[in-house]
């Protein structure tokens, strides 16, 4: 079964919250990595090294495979979304009366709003641009940004493509890091890549993988096309960037195969040449 890789969603009230995470948890069939994917080996062991030139214990070693230093640059911009959604029961008029709630047995704690939570990334600090999936928000009475210090932003919808599952927020914060948009375009089977977002909503989370494929489609009668990745995408992982060796998000999270509601290796991102193009026309 095709599906979204859902937002986590729980029954709550009251001011948005979504906790952050600040530890990463590194996974995912990177265990082959060539040499070259350690980035700023020299720059991480520098700090490390005593006055005789050897490593002190805490420096990382030169000779280590680790995708550290990329993800330490890219985390940052990566950011936890909350979303408040108006529970299904609250669209009812009938169930809005108390009297009819009682007759059909529906509690009261039914018309209580929802909160989920997903993922997205900044790619333009000036203007506080945020991209995520539109499954992500969809139907938000409000909508809160958690970003990786600490900071939680209300957000507003600036535009959206519900057909391609993009959304553009906004959100007004100093010193704001961002990522830049790669060309997916030169991506080829068998790239490195990392996804980071909020699987389950346990907070920031890394895995890796390679892309499995590129210009595929999930269905004969679907026309959009997707980079397929073995990198673990988790229901929670909705908005979040796929981003290569070169820090550069060449994708958006969205979609994964599972029969079980679990991930199966196979996930679906939104390709960076697409995003561009819905960034762009949000701004107009």
């Amino acid at each position: 079964m095709i599906e979204p890789s859902h937002a986590e969603r729980t029954p709550g009230r009251g001011r948005l919250f979504l906790p952050i995470v600040l530890g990463l948890a590194l996974a995912g069939g990177a265990g082959g990595l060539a040499a070259h994917l350690y980035e700023g080996r020299k720059e991480a062991a520098s700090p490390g090294l005593s006055t005789n030139g050897t490593i002190a214990s805490d420096a990382v070693p030169l000779n280590r495979l680790s995708l550290s230093p990329l993800v330490n640059r890219t985390a940052p911009a990566v950011v936890n979304i909350a979303v408040l959604q108006p529970s299904p029961a609250s669209q009812n008029p009938l169930l809005r009366d108390p009297f009819f709630r009682r007759y059909f047995g529906v509690p009261d704690s039914a018309l209580e709003p929802a909160i989920s939570a997903g993922s997205g990334v900044i790619v333009d600090a000036a203007r506080g641009l945020v991209v995520t999936n539109f499954h992500v928000v969809q139907n938000a009475s409000a909508i809160e940004v958690g970003l990786r210090d600490g900071r939680r932003v209300r957000a507003r919808l600036l535009g959206a493509a519900p057909q391609l599952d993009l959304a553009i927020l906004t959100i007004s914060a100093r010193n704001l890091p961002a990522l830049p948009l790669g060309n997916s375009g030169a991506l080829a089977v068998g790239d490195y890549v990392v996804a980071i977002g909020n699987p389950f909503g346990l907070g920031q989370t890394v895995t890796a993988g390679i892309v499995s494929a590129t210009d595929r489609g999930l269905g004969d009668d679907d026309p959009r096309r997707f980079i397929q990745t073995d990198a673990p995408i988790n229901p929670g992982n909705s908005g979040g960037p796929l981003i290569n060796m070169r820090g550069e998000v060449i994708g958006i999270n969205s979609a994964l195969i599972s029969p079980n509601q679990g991930n199966v290796g196979i996930g679906f991102a939104i390709p960076s040449d697409v995003v561009r193009e819905v960034v762009a026309q949000a701004e107009r």
